[in-house]
């Protein structure tokens, strides 16, 4: 699967339903071009969209780092597992997503903006992802940081 990248602004109607910019409907694997997960970021105010297999994936890993008989990761599973759920892709390539989940993450106008994380895509309110974005300089250092630690690591 090709990579999810780039930002894309877009408007939601209404109703909450919102065109997936073409580009990244290209990306969907066969098969799962009419379907997607969504889910709310536990940490910032934006919705996760996964494609099935990578929702899958994500959540087979994460269930496999759980104790099935330990009563906090039954609970944490639960949580995840119900903060999420499936979007329907119509056929002209929108979702619908609720009126609770838009304002949850601050689309009180109808701009959004979707944003590639490689294997998924997140979508904000375009307002608050400029408010939340790292300014350049901070952004250049952290990512210096992280490449150095992994050059580090992979040296070892």
């Amino acid at each position: 699967m090709s990579s999810f990248i780039g930002k894309y602004d877009a408007k939601a109607d209404v109703k909450g339903r919102i065109f997936i910019p073409s580009s990244y409907r290209k990306l969907l694997p066969d098969g799962e071009r009419e379907r997607v997960v969504m889910q709310k970021d536990a940490e910032n105010d934006c919705l996760i969209i996964y494609p099935e297999s990578v929702w899958n994936s994500k959540l087979n890993d994460f269930k496999s780092k759980l104790d099935e008989w330990n009563s906090t990761d039954q609970l944490l599973l639960m949580q995840f597992v119900s903060e999420a759920e499936w979007l329907d892709i119509d056929s002209q390539g929108r979702v619908l997503i609720s009126k609770k989940h838009l304002q949850q993450i601050g689309i009180e106008n109808s701009e959004v903006l979707f944003v590639g994380m490689i294997d998924r895509f997140a979508v904000w309110s375009k307002t608050r992802y400029e408010q939340v974005k790292m300014p350049s300089a901070d952004f250049a250092s952290l990512l210096r940081e992280r490449m150095l630690k992994k050059e580090t690591a992979s040296n070892n």
